[in-house]
């Protein structure tokens, strides 16, 4: 392996050549087949872990379904301060954890210290939360009768997270279901199980601390099969999954037919209107950063971008120089851009779909392909591409998980513009820029943008966790990280307390007995 001080990141983060991919705290275990992580970066074999095995899987949720007897009874903010002390330690390994994703994902180095940065804000968030965790109080119908509604925990949550965001989409689940009295399972992506090796030996660490139950927090590991012994295990009423559509499509039906819950977080195909009252430099940063950051391997990367006829040569032309600029290499070099992409294969559907949409009629103003030569000997590294395309196209309607970029254009007013936005299945991310009013506010009105998120003036790509997180239509209707995205976790329950010697009926509903 190449050495970019990845050796002394891994000892920092106690992950060691060979890991044990099953683990409820202090004890895991290693029968299950070998799970070994290359880096994109150059190609090289990195570390290894085992795959959970059926036994194994048993004993975590045997030994989380103890944990959470006790937790669900530690106090709220008892529970928020162990979160925060959890969050403590990710500020100490900030640099450590960031240089990981950096180098088993392939994102920038500055967009994995941004992912570990996430990490910490959501469990600053959830710490307040601790202290916040609010029902109501309803009038009750009757007389001398008090109603109320309360929050109580769920009991295990399992987490599948994909390898685009292999830790703060963790995070993003975990610190809100602890405070909220879960203890949770954790799957992540057979393509980054390096990542979830060292956040387990994190909050290992802190529960061991705080004299608490191991079982807490679980990991597991392997590829679909693993995912499968969650998704249907009535002992896990909650599963939270991030990936794809066809996965999410797999795991709400399975959830579904034991009447568990599910949060959804898939796939998204989302745009930039540019109207002739934007701002051309920040629809050019917007565009570009949405396009090719993490490579274009972020569920809310810009796929699309829309703009009116009347400006549409200036603002393609200012696109496609940016793109001119754009330095693409070792993501861990912070005078690149971009980086590779997770793997082969990704390689493949980028040049499958670049090849479809020209069949189809899309002509290619910045050309794409893979490249070769030193430093890009990992076979990962592809060039951003921009097609000039229309919304029908069936590849323009899929997601490519990589960095291409479809322009397209509109006539009229900005009804026009949102109606080809909102004519694809996915319904995650969206944005406008424009500098008229009436426009900004039609695209966030009820017949505006039918997106989990609506943008003014910024991109879609990035997403503060103060807000609830998430998409509509095909992108699954989950809600994570903040506002009261809390409440996904937790069961509702209505509570009516008599205070009298008599006992009415709602409805006025007379039932006497003599």
């Amino acid at each position: 392996m190449e050495n970019f001080g990845i050796e002394q990141v891994l000892k920092n983060l106690g992950v060691q050549e060979k890991n044990n991919g099953t683990s409820t705290g202090s004890k895991s275990t290693g029968n299950g087949e070998e799970l070994k992580s290359y880096t994109p970066v150059t190609g090289a074999y990195i570390a290894s872990v085992t795959a959970t095995t059926r036994a194994e899987y048993d004993q975590v949720i045997d030994t989380a379904q103890q944990a959470f007897l006790q937790w669900r009874d530690v106090t709220a903010p008892m529970r928020g301060e162990v979160v925060r002390q959890f969050g403590e330690k990710l500020r100490a390994h900030k640099e450590d954890l960031g240089k990981l994703v950096s180098f088993e994902m392939g994102k920038s180095y500055q967009e994995g210290l941004g992912e570990v940065q996430e990490m910490i804000d959501i469990c600053d968030f959830a710490v307040g939360l601790s202290r916040q965790l609010h029902g109501l109080t309803i009038k009750s119908e009757r007389p001398g009768h008090h109603m109320q509604e309360q929050w109580h925990p769920l009991g295990v949550v399992g987490i599948i997270s994909a390898f685009n965001f292999p830790v703060a989409v963790w995070a993003w689940n975990t610190a809100l279901a602890w405070v909220c009295g879960d203890v949770c399972v954790w799957k992540p992506s057979e393509k980054t199980p390096l990542t979830g090796i060292a956040c387990q030996n994190l909050i290992t660490e802190t529960l061991k601390e705080n004299d608490m139950p191991e079982g807490i927090s679980c990991l597991i590991n392997g590829d679909y099969t693993v995912g499968e012994m969650m998704t249907k295990d009535e002992r896990v009423p909650l599963i939270s999954a991030t990936g794809s559509i066809r996965m999410g499509k797999i795991v709400g039906q399975t959830v579904a037919s034991r009447l568990g819950k599910s949060i959804l977080e898939l796939g998204g195909n989302n745009a930039i209107i540019v109207t002739p009252e934007a701002d051309l430099k920040m629809t050019v940063i917007g565009s570009v950063f949405g396009a090719v950051g993490t490579a274009g391997q972020r569920c809310t990367s810009t796929r699309r971008i829309i703009i009116h006829e009347s400006i549409y040569d200036k603002v393609k032309d200012a696109i496609v120089n940016a793109y001119k600029q754009l330095r693409i290499g070792n993501p861990l070099d912070e005078t690149n851009h971009v980086g590779p992409l997770i793997d082969t294969d990704s390689v493949n559907n980028y040049l499958n779909a670049i090849e479809a949409v020209q069949k189809e009629g899309g002509k290619v103003i910045v050309e794409g392909g893979v490249l070769e030569g030193e430093g890009y000997e990992s076979g990962c590294y592809v060039k951003p591409c921009i097609v000039e395309a229309e919304n029908s196209y069936a590849t323009v309607q899929e997601e490519t998980f990589a960095p291409i970029l479809y322009l397209m254009k509109y006539s009229g007013d900005v009804n026009n513009a949102i109606a080809i936005q909102n004519g694809v299945k996915q319904g995650l991310s969206s944005a406008i820029m424009t500098n008229n009013v009436q426009e900004a506010y039609t695209f966030l009105s009820a017949t505006g943008s039918d997106c989990g998120i609506a943008n003014v003036n910024i991109g879609t790509s990035g997403a503060e966790i103060g807000g609830a997180f998430g998409g509509e239509k095909e992108t699954g209707g989950g809600r994570e990280s903040g506002s009261d995205a809390w409440k996904g976790y937790m069961r509702r329950q209505t509570n009516t307390i008599n205070y009298t010697d008599k006992l009415p009926l709602a409805q006025g509903i007379k039932f006497d007995l003599g």
